[in-house]
């Protein structure tokens, strides 16, 4: 999963991780469908990624669709 010494993706991995639980609480009490899926993907995505440039971005991208899409 991560290398050895990569401390910047395991300190991006638990910012994306709480984030994403946030969504995921505020999702489920909502009963909103986006936020849920959302927070779920932030929570599972890091485990993917090894790249820090390329987790930043996508973990952003993500936090970003709940703003436009709207359901």
């Amino acid at each position: 999963m991560f290398e050895l010494g990569n401390t910047a993706a395991l300190i991006w991995s638990i910012i994306f991780g709480s984030i994403g639980t946030g969504f995921a609480i505020y999702g489920k009490r909502q009963k909103a469908i986006v936020p849920l899926c959302i927070g779920v993907a932030l929570c599972v995505f890091p485990y993917f990624i090894q790249n820090v440039y390329l987790l930043v971005f996508v973990g952003v991208g993500l936090m970003a669709i709940p703003y436009f899409v709207r359901v």
